[in-house]
This record gives C-alpha cells, structure tokens and sequence, in this order.
C-alpha cells in the first residue's frame, strides 16, 4: 500500500464509502469518527429493550448499485428488502392507495379514485423514467468544472447533449419546464386525486424546507426518479435497519485496508502553506495527512473544522449565506401489536401494504400548509409523515409478535417560536401518536416506549449543522454545479488537500452512498496527478502541547 495518507472525517455512510474506494485503490486510509459507532445518519438504535430501529433515515436512497458492486457488500452481510407495494398513501377517510412497483397495477386501484387518473398514470410513470433515465448518469460523477473544463468535462457534456435530443422534442421540452417548477404544479398536469398528487409530490420536498409549491421542487423530483423511476418513490429496507447497511460498508473498507477509529473527534483540520496537512483531535492528538476528506456538511467543514484565516473573506461569506436551517424531526415507537390501520381494515393480509411506506399527507394542501407553519417556527397540527413498520419484513427488529414504527416527521422547524426543543420533545411524539390514531385508532394505547430526535438533537448528536438531515437545501441554486457552491461542486475546497465527500456535495442527500464515490474518484485523480515530494507526511502521530 502507498504512503500517502488520506483521513476521512465522520464515518457516515458516505465517507465509509469514500474511505473503502481509497483504500482499495491502495491508499492508506484513516477514518475518523466522533461518535462510538460509525454510521452517522444510517445507525440501527433500541428504542427499547429487545426493540431495535433505524435511528434516523430508515430507508435507504436507493444505494447506487455499482457500489454495492464495487465494495462487494452482500459478502459482508448487506440484505435489501424491497417490498411490494413500496409506496402506500392514506387519508383519514378511510382510503388507501397503493403504488406499487408495476405501474398498471397501480392504476388497477387509482380507478376506484379516478377513472382519468388510473389512464394517465402509465404515461406518467413512463414520463418519470424517461427523464430520470436522462439525468441517471449525472449521479454518477463530478459536476463539470465551469472555470477549466477538462477533455473528460467536455465529453460528458456532449455525451448528454446527445441523450437531451435522444429525448425528443416532446419530453426535452417537458424537462426544461418540469426542473424549475413547483412540484404540484408538475403533478396537477397528469394527476387530479388529491391523494396521488400528494403521494408523488412528496418526493420533491422529501427532507427540504420548501413547500410543494415552492419553485424548483420539480427537480428534486426528477432527481428522485433517477435513482427510482417509480413516481412515489421505493422502499429499500436493509435486515437489520441501516445501520446493518454501514456496518457493512466498515467491513468492506477494513478489508480494503482502510483503518477506522471511534470515539476520535477532530477539532481543526491542520493548513499549512494553503494545504490541509492533517488534523487535531479533540484530546489534542495530531495525525498528519497528504488529503483530509469530510463527510461532514460543508458549513461543519469550512466554518467549523477550518481556521477562519484560512478562506478568503467572500468565499467565508458565502458558506455563511449556504441554507441549512433543517426542517425535520424522527419518533420511533415500540408497540405491543401490529395496529389496525382504517384503510385496509378489509385487506385480507393488511401487513403485505403495511411492508414498505406510509405516507400521511392526504393532498397539496395539506402539505402545504406544514410547510407555511415552518417558516414561522411552529409544527403543524397536522403534519406531513413518512411512516415505516421496518419489523414486518424483519421481524428481528422486534418481540414476537411486536413491532416498531419508524416516523419520519418533515416541517418541524430547527428554530421554534418562542419555545425550545428541550421543552417540547414529548409535544412532538404526541403529536405524531395522534396524528397517526386518525389513521389507526387503536395505535395510541399500543404505544409501549418512544424515542424522540429532534431537529435540535439532530446538530448536537449526530453533527448535522442546523439539523438538515441532507446538509443543506436542494433549492436549484443548491443543486448540481452549486452543490454545495458555485464554483466548488467537485467535492475540492479552496484549500488544496482538503475535500467534501458529505450530501452537501452532489447529488444530495439520501443513502445513495454516491456523493462519497464521486469524491473518491476525484481524489484519486488528484493524488494520481501529484508529483510525490520528501515533504509528504507518513504515518505517525503526535500530541499539539
């Protein structure tokens, strides 16, 4: 193995994915993580004794295939489950749509809604594919440099300028109106139930701030149908919950060569002469390095990690103006029984629809006006829900014969309004307990512990500056070659040496794992592309007195 020494800060899921194709490249790899456990957002928690769930996410991105590929995960013990239906939308009048993987099929049951509906439901999903099938390979590598395209930059441009015209005029044009608009207007052009509309529309807002009316939540839509043409989205479930997921990426990365430390909190990351030379734990240990990479946000990174002298005035600035106020909150349940959910009272196996996610957001509106208490600082009395019964597929998660329930709980506000997190973290489960007994009366005294993650807890814990679950908005001036900045959507800094393999870096969020192969890839090239000095640091470490 070479001596070149990378450290990759934070062993979430995307920096285990970094670290495992640096070190597989055969670069000596060290992985920092200041917690007592790697995974970062993708952890598997109790919530109580005998009762285990994915923590935060619960679901995974997709992860990119190729990287399960690459890193030979299901050798070390990775399981997806992907239920059918993936995708379940229910309205508190007792009605319940199920999306499933086939799109006929679902329009087989759209038609009990809506006859219009259930016909032009097919060439929707088909729309969706088309588009995301277009932007599928942008996922997969580096944004092109605006400033000095290189060859490889030029190519992927006319690579894709011949897929936008593979399109055709109809769908080419549909992709340059549908990117910049609010994703209920995208949706009001095909689907006219309420239900469905809300259903898909949610993707485009899923772990945002922004309403569905809100300009450019069609992208994010279209990015979804990338990784996952189906319209309201999959359900890829790990055995285990996702911290199964993470674990096994730590294995792959340990069996390329990679090293990984627990309980290690870097402080600063050491710049010498305008490169990152490595980094000071917080017991004050330092470990110098030839590349610093974190997986951390990029506001952590450069305002938190770095010294202030280190970047240039305006470029600080516009890190500072970066928007990361999150808008999302997590409750786990532990429940004596499976509920009895109103919608599928008549199914004969009601846990076949309950395997994959519940959405609970039963039209625009309803989303819509969650979204308007959060810019004011308060939580909706009804609020937008992603709901999963991880145990039914896994039932290992659980008792026999009990269950967890994992809710995802988006526009609960980073900021309150005259109130504080700490005074209002049993409010939150109350509400959401509530909430869901619209849908499943008896769910509230089945109700045996609750763990509780506020937006709050989510920046003290688990580091996620302004508890944004995916390190910043993914508005359109956040997305692709402005990911995280203008200028700066190749995973490098202004500091030579020191990268972003984190969701704040392209394309965003989700456990795709692709943000942190993406920045290996460039790393690699950069590491390959340096000539080696008598100055580059080796493995050793000492205490900054």
């Amino acid at each position: 193995m070479s001596s070149t020494n990378v450290i990759v800060i934070g062993g979430g899921h995307n920096g285990l994915v970094t670290a495992a194709y640096l070190a597989k490249a055969g670069r000596a790899t060290l992985v920092l993580e200041r917690r007592d456990e790697v995974g970062g957002a993708a952890v598997t928690g109790e919530i109580a004794p005998g009762f285990r769930s994915s923590t935060l996410a619960h679901a995974a991105g997709p992860l990119r295939p190729a990287i399960a590929r690459d890193l030979g995960l299901a050798g070390h013990g990775l399981e997806l489950l992907a239920p059918d239906p993936p995708v379940v939308a229910l309205d508190p009048d007792g009605r319940a749509l199920a999306f499933h993987r086939d799109p006929h099929v679902t329009a087989r049951g759209l038609a009990e809604l809506s006859v219009r509906d259930a016909a032009r439901y097919p060439a929707f999903a088909d729309v969706l594919a088309t588009l995301g099938g277009f932007l599928r390979p942008l996922l997969d590598e580096a944004p092109p440099s605006i400033d000095r395209p290189a060859g490889r930059d030029l190519w992927s441009l006319l690579k894709a300028g011949r897929r936008f015209r593979a399109l055709g005029r109809e769908n080419g044009f549909r992709l340059l109106r549908y990117m910049p608009m609010g994703v209920a207007d995208l949706v009001d052009e095909w689907l006219e139930t309420g239900l469905a509309r809300a259903a898909v529309a949610a993707r485009g807002i899923a772990g945002t701030a922004l309403g569905p009316r809100a300009a450019g939540t069609g992208a994010n839509l279209l990015l979804a149908a990338a990784a996952d043409p189906a319209p309201a989205g999959g359900a890829s479930f790990v055995r285990g919950g996702l911290g199964a997921l993470t674990a096994a990426l730590a294995a792959a990365a340990r069996a390329a060569g990679a090293k990984i430390r627990t309980g290690a909190e870097v402080a600063r990351v050491l710049v010498r002469d305008g490169r990152a030379a490595g980094v000071i734990l917080a017991t004050g240990e330092e470990i110098p390095a030839a590349a610093v990479v974190s997986n951390a946000d990029p506001v952590r990174t450069l305002l938190g990690l770095v010294d202030p002298d280190a970047l240039e005035p305006e470029f600080a600035e516009r890190v500072r103006h970066y928007r990361a106020h999150g808008a999302a909150a997590k409750v786990n349940l532990a429940l004596d029984r499976l509920p009895t959910f109103t919608a599928l009272a008549r199914h004969e196996r009601p846990e076949a629809w309950l395997a994959g996610r519940l959405h609970i957001g039963p039209d625009l509106d309803y989303l819509e006006r969650a979204a308007d208490a959060a810019k004011y600082g308060e939580c909706s009395a009804e609020p937008y829900l992603d709901v999963a019964i991880p145990s039914i597929a896994d039932p290992s998660l659980a008792p026999p014969g009990r269950h967890v329930v994992s809710v995802y709980v988006q526009f609960t506000p980073y900021r309150l309004r005259g109130r504080e997190w700490a005074a209002e973290r049993d409010a939150l489960a109350d509400l959401v307990v509530r909430t869901l007994a619209r849908y499943a009366p008896d769910l509230p005294d089945l109700v045996l512990a609750r763990q509780i993650i506020t937006p709050a807890d989510l920046e003290t814990e688990y580091g996620l500056t302004g508890g944004h679950v995916l390190h910043g908005d993914p508005a359109l001036d956040q997305l692709f070659v402005s990911r995280p900045l203008f200028g700066w959507a190749r995973y490098r800094t202004p500091i030579e040496g020191l990268y972003l393999c984190g969701a704040g870096t392209h394309p965003g969020g989700g456990v795709t794992g692709a943000p942190g192969a993406n920045a290996a890839r460039e790393i690699l090239r950069d590491l390959r592309a340096r000539r080696r000095s008598p100055s580059t640091p080796h493995t050793k470490t000492r205490r900054v007195t």
